[in-house]
């Protein structure tokens, strides 16, 4: 018994001992401005998404670093001293909130104390996030809400400016460049969804990360899992959605380029068994993009291409 409470007290140490390792290695490791030796603004963002928007608004004028790249899962990532480090050089640290980082916001919380730490839905209007009703516990996926999203990329140029003040005028070109850019990418993904026959806009993935995207693009959408992929499901919710799937006569479900596909192949399986056959549409960018130097390797190409993925296969 006494073994067992020692080692529970031990596991309880272990989140406070790594912040307090990381607050000692930000006592000054990294640039002590902030800054690269050609003078640019160092920016560490958590995922892909937010990366772009600051490489996008942001130009030459800053060296973004991106702690999760593609085929990282937000919900489950875990920072190394390699990460730290990156956090603690940077000058500005992009994040999204809402608990997409999990535990990993208590880490980024603490920073800032000692600098620039901005969670980027910090200014989204409440009333257009998707959470329980009655919770203050709120859907992190907002970037699947082109129109949203834009918010972000706000607060992503107002942070630059205030932090880099004589490069205003560059922050604000090219961040108005970019709003345009979603402006146009919000329509045309509203477009392709109307190609879609009211009755099959029915979207079925491996966790619930397209509320917002369902919500703005008038799309029903069903995950297996929950918004977060630390949430684990069983047979019984495997059975559920294969049947669900008969039951609607839906023709396609989607995996995600962040999750293992074979939860979705075994209910479309499962369907099969039943006499009813559904095909795998295609992979979905959920909660990463694609690899740099590709059209998903950007946020446009991930929404774009997701987009034409979904139409594709359901019209």
């Amino acid at each position: 018994m006494h073994t067992n409470k020692k080692r529970m007290r031990i596991r309880l140490m272990l989140p406070a001992l790594l912040l307090m390792a990381l607050l000692a290695g930000c006592s000054g490791s990294g640039s002590a401005q902030g800054t690269s030796e050609d003078g640019r603004v160092l920016v560490t963002a958590t995922t892909g998404m937010i990366g772009d928007a600051a490489r996008e608004i942001g130009g030459d004028l800053v060296e973004v670093t991106t702690l999760m790249g593609p085929g990282v899962d937000p919900h489950l990532f875990k920072a190394s001293q390699g990460d730290i480090r990156k956090l603690d050089r940077a000058k500005i640290v992009f994040y999204g909130g809402l608990h997409l980082e999990g535990n990993m916001e208590r880490i980024l919380e603490k920073m800032a104390q000692q600098k620039t730490v901005v969670a980027v839905t910090e200014n989204m209007p409440k009333d257009r996030l998707l959470g329980s009703e009655g919770s203050e516990e709120y859907d992190p996926h907002v970037w699947f809400d082109v129109n949203l999203w834009k918010t972000a990329a706000e607060s992503v140029r107002d942070t630059l400016i205030a932090e880099d003040p004589a490069n205003e005028a560059a922050y604000r070109e090219q961040g108005e460049r970019y709003l345009r850019e979603l402006e146009e990418l919000d329509a045309y993904v509203r477009e392709r969804m109307l190609e879609i026959p009211e009755k099959g806009r029915v979207l079925v993935t491996a966790h619930d990360a397209f509320g917002y995207f369902g919500q703005a693009y008038g799309v029903e959408v069903v995950g297996l899992q929950g918004i977060s992929t630390a949430a684990e499901f069983g047979a019984r919710d495997v059975s559920a959605l294969r049947d669900y799937l008969v039951e609607r006569g839906i023709q396609a479900v989607f995996v995600e380029s962040s999750l293992p596909a074979r939860s979705m192949e075994a209910i479309v399986a499962g369907a099969a068994r039943q006499g009813h056959e559904v095909v795998i549409g295609g992979e979905l960018f959920s909660d990463a993009m694609g690899e740099p130097g590709t059209q998903e390797g950007t946020y446009l190409g991930m929404i774009r291409h997701n987009a034409d993925t979904i139409a594709e296969a359901l019209k």
